[in-house]
């Protein structure tokens, strides 16, 4: 699920050239169990299954031997949302480890004793958390200087300066009728800058409030 987001596109080209480092950890691959369960019954006997403490403590114990990390992040629903604020922040950083909930949740002293951030990319509930994962990759790396063609382009993103991104137009300057505003026809850039801040506010105002 996960490598099909980190290596392709935008994010394989920040690996290829060397700009951020993936790894994939398995937690089955930390646990003594011989079955390799990494689950269990939540004590209390409420309904489904909680991954456990010990192979997650081992993974993350592990890694923390090979580096240094600067976050430990857990995906949750209970978690700060994700913003592209969060993503800037992130970006800076040199190493972050994010952990993927699973089934019922985890084990709780996880969270009391290993986890240094908790993120939610939104009020609703996954299987688990690794899509939140590849999301929260997808948004750090673009960010990261070389990564996308034209680093003035992730600048120019919607919510980079509090505001929707303005409507954007490309060839054929009329189709069917509908044309593209003359502003950006017109060559004039200072004329060109107010309108696009125009609109970004405007669209701001009707499609998210909020965020005024």
């Amino acid at each position: 699920m996960i490598e099909g987001t980190l290596y392709t596109s935008i994010l394989k080209r920040a690996q290829d050239k060397n700009l951020v480092e993936f790894g994939l950890h398995n937690l089955r691959d930390y646990t003594l169990d011989k079955h390799k369960r990494v689950d269990d019954y939540p004590y209390g006997g409420e309904a489904g299954m909680v991954l456990q403490i010990e192979p997650i403590d081992r993974a993350i114990s592990y890694l923390k031997s090979q580096r240094e990390y600067d976050e430990v992040i857990f995906t949750s629903p209970d978690g700060e949302l994700f913003t592209q604020s969060t993503a800037n922040e992130l970006s800076l950083l040199n190493n972050i480890i994010i952990l993927c909930g699973h089934y019922k949740g985890i084990d709780y002293r996880v969270r009391e004793h290993l986890i240094t951030r908790e993120i939610s990319i939104g009020d609703f509930v996954l299987t688990g958390g690794e899509l939140a994962a590849a999301m929260i990759a997808d948004a750090v790396v673009r960010l990261i200087p070389g990564s996308i063609g034209d680093e003035q382009s992730a600048l120019s993103d919607s919510f980079q300066d509090g505001l929707l991104a303005p409507p954007v137009y490309t060839r054929p300057a009329e189709y069917k009728g509908w044309k593209v505003p003359d502003v950006l026809l017109s060559g004039h850039e200072k004329k060109i800058q107010e309108w696009r801040h125009d609109q970004a506010v405007e669209r701001t105002k009707k499609l998210r409030p909020d965020l005024l």
